[in-house]
């Protein structure tokens, strides 16, 4: 994607070779900064304080850190101990674990020596199909957009999504997963409005409502608890969602409140997709309820607001006394019977066809 007309990826690597550089999420919506990343431990902080977030770019981040820790200590134990750490930082996110397993069958055949050097040219890979895979995934959901506007026969009024948390390019190394389509199909001339969860409490709608206004794409942010509403009333043609982990029976597992969603589009007839790259799939998980590793983060998430103060500084304001209990879990799990279906870079899946899709041969583009 572009910021001020220039192409830009979320994470990069930085000229000397001795880390990298990536989008400071944190500081988003109200001011673009960037971090530079140069040890393993800088990544593992930016993945936990959520300066770094969205599963592929979390695995991205995670396949260079690993190669960063390796500098320092590349034998068995050195190799062994990073990828435990890594993979603690974010456990519901697969993408995560996917990342740093490929890096460490990469490097664990090689001589301590040369581990370093393979796991950051695996990490650059990783980083470049991502691209690819999310390019790919955008342009088979694009269709599909594009297909439901002349379906609906109201060629006057623009497609009415609805969004949950950030899919865009800022949570991948570019083009996004659910916000790929949506640019693509905008860029193609499909005529389309975004309904925007804030998605409390991290807010992460606030950073898919940035990246649409800097696209061009009209936009609405909203409650969280609003969607029903609009469903109810027929301005919701669609819900398209990203996510952090997909079970190979399609069961979505993606941020809190879209399970909650997924039921209202079920209740009110609006077709639900998530929008998936394959390394979000996660094929060894058979009961998502029982298996998947649901984050439970802080209290003080709810507990505090942050933003600008009247004097547009960065500020946090308490809504909630100190000692008040919070229970804080960050993902839901929406299962496969309320999924219209799955849009992956192979192409588009009912949830009891996802499996059969990447068994056949990838179909020419």
């Amino acid at each position: 994607m572009k910021i001020h007309g220039e192409p830009t990826r979320s994470i990069w690597p930085l000229p000397d070779g001795s880390g990298v550089g990536t989008i400071d999420q944190a500081r988003l919506p109200h001011r673009l900064a960037t971090l530079e990343l140069r040890d393993a431990a800088a990544v593992e902080q930016a993945i936990r304080s959520m300066q770094v977030r969205g599963a592929p770019l979390i695995g991205v981040a995670g396949a260079y850190g690993l190669a960063m820790a390796l500098r320092a200590h590349a034998d068995d134990a050195g190799l062994a101990s990073a990828h435990q750490r890594l993979a603690e930082t974010r456990p519901t996110a697969v993408n995560l674990r996917w990342a740093l397993d490929r890096v460490r069958r990469r490097v664990a055949p090689l001589a301590p020596g040369e581990r370093a050097a393979a796991a950051w040219d695996e990490a650059g890979r990783i980083a470049d199909e991502d691209v690819a895979i999310n390019h790919a995934l955008g342009a088979h959901g694009a269709r599909l957009l594009a297909e439901r506007q002349r379906g609906l026969g109201r060629p006057e009024r623009p497609l009415n999504v609805l969004t949950h948390c950030n899919a865009g390019w800022i949570a991948t190394v570019d083009y996004g997963t659910a916000l790929s389509a949506v640019y693509q199909a905008h860029d193609a001339g499909v005529p389309l409005h975004v309904w925007v969860d804030e998605t409390r409490p991290r807010n992460q709608g606030l950073l898919t409502a940035w990246e649409l206004a800097a696209h061009g794409v009209p936009y609405t942010l909203i409650a969280d608890n609003a969607g029903g509403h609009l469903m109810q009333r027929g301005q919701v043609d669609m819900v398209i969602v990203g996510a952090d982990r997909v079970t190979r029976h399609g069961d979505v597992c993606n941020k809190i409140g879209t399970y909650l969603k997924a039921l209202a589009a079920h209740d009110n007839g609006v077709p639900f997709y998530a929008a998936v790259p394959s390394p979000t799939i996660d094929w060894q998980v058979r009961d998502a309820l029982a298996e998947i590793p649901i984050e439970d983060r802080g209290g003080d998430e709810l507990r505090r607001v942050g933003g600008l103060d009247a004097q547009g500084q960065p500020a946090q304001v308490a809504i909630a006394p100190p000692d008040t209990p919070a229970a804080n879990p960050a993902f839901d799990v929406t299962p496969a019977r309320l999924v219209t279906g799955i849009i992956t870079e192979r192409g588009i899946a009912a949830p009891s066809a996802l499996a059969a899709l990447f068994t056949q041969p990838a179909a020419a583009e």
